[in-house]
């Protein structure tokens, strides 16, 4: 049997294993909380309050370096030209329902070098231009769904028991493996756009895997390691979501004014990092980010730094393992990350089960957003009591918990469907 179906089973299961295996320091109780004082994004560093619109534009940039010295690192080349292959096109994808374009984009001039993959779904029959869902998937374009004309992609597998990570081609066994967290018709029948690339494409998810990505393409000559406040991976990935909207920007058929970036778990992390720096996105979507997306990590419940800088090192930046166990020494909390979106729409999303993320953290950083959103003059919902579950709130901020694990569900798109009703249909942005 070929390798990739025998490890089918843990490449299902991969993303979610943080879960599975929680340290014994883990805290699950809310009265164990310590007390905390988040920074405020709405004084500048020298303590003078941000009372207008125009010193929140020069506030914002004072919050991104931050972000960028002592969490995410910065990008050494946050604007390249790539130049993409000639698309695939097939007009005719899904019974008639949609229209299919793949393409590669290659990171340098070195067609052999990294690269990505390039998948986008538009609806058949919805006027153009038409609004996209962006967003980065775990297991290859072609676990998105089984339709058999998606290019069967190389993607990452470890081995159980030499514990090393092999790249090799994906078979049709994998087909449609990841299908339930991208319900493709449900999207195109709303009138929307599916856009995603494998995010093993841009960096492996592993410790070491960098020097198979895009981050050493931009080293100083003589450069082997990033510098301590230089980009992570989920920097990388989210410099990837930029290149992907670069494209979108040449399709006709796309408006690239109305992109929604998406992400689950820690690719929910990358998709608000990466519509914090990339003000083109028109909206982001966080399922299920927690610590080091949208839960306030100075509460310390459930997942904290020295947890995921423990096991995932190569998330951010080296800056970042200063903070281990030092939370309030942080100079940003996950509300800064949300303020630095305002005033586009944004959507944090949580799991009842999913208490190693942190859900009554995830409602707070939007609580604690909101009055940036408010100085800018837009509305926001009555964000005083966390909602109950299965109980969505929603305006330029959205929030709900929903019952169940950590996944994105059915359920979970039904509501960023009617969120981005809200924002993007033509006219409303």
């Amino acid at each position: 049997m070929h390798l990739i179906c025998a490890l089918l089973p843990l490449l299902l299961l991969w993303p979610a294993l943080p879960a599975l295996a929680q340290p014994a320091d883990v805290n699950y109780d809310e009265t164990k909380v310590p007390k905390y004082v988040l920074p405020d994004p709405l004084r500048f560093s020298d303590g003078r309050p941000v009372k207008t619109a125009q010193q929140w534009r020069q506030r914002r940039p004072e919050i991104l370096r931050l972000f960028e010295t002592w969490m995410h690192g910065r990008c050494p080349a946050p604007k390249v030209t790539l130049r993409a292959g000639q698309p695939e096109v097939e007009r005719n994808a899904l019974g008639g329902r949609a229209v299919r374009k793949q393409v590669v984009i290659p990171f340098s001039g070195d067609l052999a070098g990294p690269r990505m993959n390039l998948l986008i779904y538009l609806p058949a029959q919805a006027p153009r231009p038409v609004p996209v869902f962006l967003g980065l998937d775990f297991r290859g374009n072609h676990a998105v769904h089984p339709d058999p004309g998606i290019w069967l992609g190389e993607v990452w597998v470890q081995d159980p028991k030499e514990k090393t990570w092999k790249k090799q081609k994906a078979d049709d066994t994998a087909r449609g493996a990841a299908a339930s967290r991208w319900p493709v018709e449900k999207i195109l029948a709303r009138g929307y756009g599916l856009a995603t690339v494998y995010y093993g494409d841009i960096e492996p998810d592993f410790d070491g895997g960098m020097r198979h990505g895009v981050r050493p393409l931009f080293f100083r000559p003589g450069q082997r390691e990033p510098a301590p406040d230089e980009w992570g991976a989920i920097g990388a990935w989210a410099w990837g979501l930029s290149r992907a909207l670069d494209y979108l920007e040449t399709d006709r058929e796309i408006d690239a004014r109305r992109v929604a970036v998406i992400g689950h778990s820690r690719l929910g992390k990358t998709a608000l990092w990466a519509a914090a720096q990339d003000t083109r996105f028109a909206m982001a979507i966080s399922n299920d980010s927690g610590e080091g997306g949208a839960a306030i990590t100075r509460r310390r419940f459930g997942e904290q730094i020295h947890h995921i800088n423990a096991r995932f090192p190569h998330w951010f930046c080296r800056n970042y393992r200063k903070f281990d166990h030092r939370e309030d020494e942080l100079p940003v909390d996950a509300h800064m990350l949300i303020a630095l979106i305002a005033p586009r729409p944004v959507y944090v999303a949580s799991a009842e089960e999913d208490r190693w993320a942190d859900p009554r953290g995830e409602f707070l950083a939007l609580v604690h957003a909101a009055p940036v959103y408010r100085l800018l003059g837009r509305p926001v919902p009555d964000l005083s009591e966390m909602p109950p579950v299965n109980q969505p709130i929603m305006d330029t901020l959205g929030y709900h918990i929903r019952a169940g694990k950590h996944d994105i569900t059915a359920w979970d798109w039904e509501q960023y469907l009617a969120f981005a009703d809200r924002h993007l249909k033509a006219g409303r942005r």
